[in-house]
């Protein structure tokens, strides 16, 4: 890829070249812009803007930027798009001989994002 293609494109025969993993809710999250992804419930509205300055790693193609841990001036740019709960997960505990059963439900709470922008400072 040279000339005005190069600095334009963010797609290259179907991989994306910009790309970050970010660090969120305890959890690890590869993005590059136009991805929505579920993480951790985030204190947005949903609409809101919401920037993740904790960037593990940043890609562009050519140039790979590692932290250690974090890169200090790097960020990722997002859109609260909307939060919700996941689906129900159901367990039962249970011991044999002691008349003992136990079954019990959880579900998570989620929001999803759409990733704006990535800054790699």
């Amino acid at each position: 890829m040279t000339g005005a293609a190069a600095g334009a494109a963010t797609t290259f025969w179907g991989y994306r070249l910009m790309f970050a993993v970010i660090k969120t809710g305890g959890k690890q999250y590869r993005v590059s812009p136009g991805d929505e992804l579920r993480v951790e419930k985030l204190p947005a509205e949903a609409g809101a803007a919401v920037i993740f300055s904790e960037v593990l790693m940043v890609g562009d193609g050519q140039e790979l930027k590692v932290g250690a841990p974090t890169l200090a001036s790097a960020e990722v740019k997002a859109t609260v798009r909307e939060h919700g709960r996941g689906e129900k997960l159901t367990f039962r505990k249970y011991k044999r001989r002691l008349g003992y059963h136990k079954k019990q439900g959880h579900r998570q709470d989620y929001t999803l994002v759409r990733i704006d922008s990535i800054t790699a400072g």
